[in-house]
């Protein structure tokens, strides 16, 4: 089948390459054409294990192109993604859906014949609606069908979910638009029988929101535990584990740390909020969650101030890890900027070190000193402080740490290494949801 996908940021170029190299022709569209030109020469925008050599295969094959041309591209397509950002709204969280009325307006006016459009950013219940009045005032005669079909990809593991997903979600409202969706997905059914699930348009918006949003209050609840171990005496990966083993309520996004950020769980949370709040049915839960997630941030660069002493000011401290997450560039609410604030508002002096988000952190973290390597973001601080889980910093050498340290001190916001260990090396650790030593 012929696919235009409009937009090629992570959601738009992930998905326009799988779906290239499960057999079908994608042209991936982009207002910019600096992005477009790095593209044909495999320069990729963003940082996603295995992307590179996934669009360099497909392109060579002939299956995957790009262009700034939309009208082109959406010429004789079978179906038209619309996968633009969609952030969150300046004054009232809202998702800004600018991005998505602008391409659906333009979708419209390039229209030949019909052709399946499919809502692939994340956007707030009803937007499919929206699109549909678009496509009808602009292009009344096109007979083009409007679908929502939500991502679940996760940075630094976006290609593995995209061929292997726990669903497919798919919300359609015409048997025509239905077939046309099962047939791009077909591939996945044959090798793994992937489920996928059809349900009206708006439950299929409604969907993606609830999915983030309730992973977001599962880490957050993770966290205010982590906070009570510490009082009491427990062990926070011992309690998550004791609880995950429960089917019921599984082990995944149980892992105490500083706090969840990204693209997605920050934005989405509270774009679901205002959904709430507009139909006026709040979402307490929902509320709970954005306001401690906000406050831990904060507080983790509070908890490395008391590990060393209570007191900062002339005092370095090593950072091991900026992005929000591991294998990716994304510094997008990164729990890192709070941390590195609180210790720079308190007097302290900041190296810091990341396998690939120094470049997108210049500009976010200011007088900062970006070090080599952990190593050299260690040499002559007074606390390291490993704050995203790479696993370029799960097998460090903590004799060299410990040597290369001014105070053998080291925080680790993931719980990386168990106590015992670096002990051992002589170094004082200081964890999350631990208890005192």
């Amino acid at each position: 089948m012929r696919i235009a996908m409009i937009g090629t940021g992570y959601v738009g170029l992930v998905s326009g390459a799988c779906f290239s190299d499960f057999g079908h022709e994608v042209v991936c569209v982009d207002k910019d054409q600096r992005k477009i030109d790095l593209l044909h020469q495999n320069v990729m925008p963003i940082y996603e294990p295995g992307l590179d050599a996934l669009v360099a295969s497909n392109v060579k094959a002939g299956r995957l192109s790009f262009t700034t041309d939309l009208k082109e591209a959406v010429k004789g397509a079978d179906a038209i993604f619309i996968a633009v950002g969609t952030p969150s709204r300046r004054g009232d969280g809202h998702a800004d859906l600018s991005y998505v009325y602008a391409a659906a307006e333009e979708i419209a006016g390039a229209l030949t014949g019909p052709a399946v459009i499919v809502t692939k950013s994340t956007v707030p219940v009803g937007t499919g609606d929206e699109v549909e009045r678009i496509l009808r005032r602009v292009a009344p005669d096109s007979g083009a069908m409007v679908v929502s079909n939500p991502e679940f990809l996760r940075e630094g593991a976006a290609i593995d979910d995209f061929k292997h997903p726990d669903r497919v979600v798919v919300g359609v409202e015409e048997d025509a638009a239905k077939e046309v969706m099962r047939a791009l997905y077909r591939p996945l059914s044959l090798n793994q029988n992937a489920p996928i699930l059809f349900v009206g348009r708006r439950t299929s918006e409604l969907i993606k929101y609830a999915a983030n949003a309730f992973l977001a209050v599962k880490i957050t609840f993770i966290n205010e535990i982590a906070d009570l171990c510490e009082q009491v005496g427990a062990d926070v990966q011992q309690v998550s584990k004791g609880i995950g083993m429960d089917n019921r309520i599984g082990s995944k996004f149980l892992h105490a740390g500083p706090g969840y950020g990204g693209s997605c769980f920050p934005k989405d949370t509270l774009a679901l909020m205002k959904t709430a709040a507009d139909n006026e049915t709040p979402l307490r839960i929902v509320e709970a969650t954005v306001q401690v997630n906000d406050a831990r941030k904060r507080a983790m660069g509070r908890k490395v101030i008391k590990a060393m002493g209570g007191d900062v000011r002339g005092k370095t401290v090593g950072i091991l890890g900026l992005t929000f997450k591991p294998n990716t560039d994304d510094m997008r609410d990164a729990p890192s900027i709070s941390v590195i604030a609180a210790l720079q508002d308190a007097g302290a002096r900041v190296k810091a070190y990341d396998p690939e988000g120094v470049e997108q952190a210049r500009p976010l973290l200011t007088d900062v000193e970006y070090a080599e390597s952990p190593y050299a973001a260690a040499e002559g601080a007074d606390a390291l402080v490993i704050v995203t889980e790479w696993d370029a910093f799960r097998a460090l050498d903590l004799a060299r740490i410990k040597s290369l340290l001014a105070t053998p001190l080291l925080v680790d916001l993931r719980n990386i290494y168990p106590p015992a260990e670096a002990e051992k090396a002589g170094l004082k650790l200081v964890g999350v949801g631990k208890p005192d030593r």
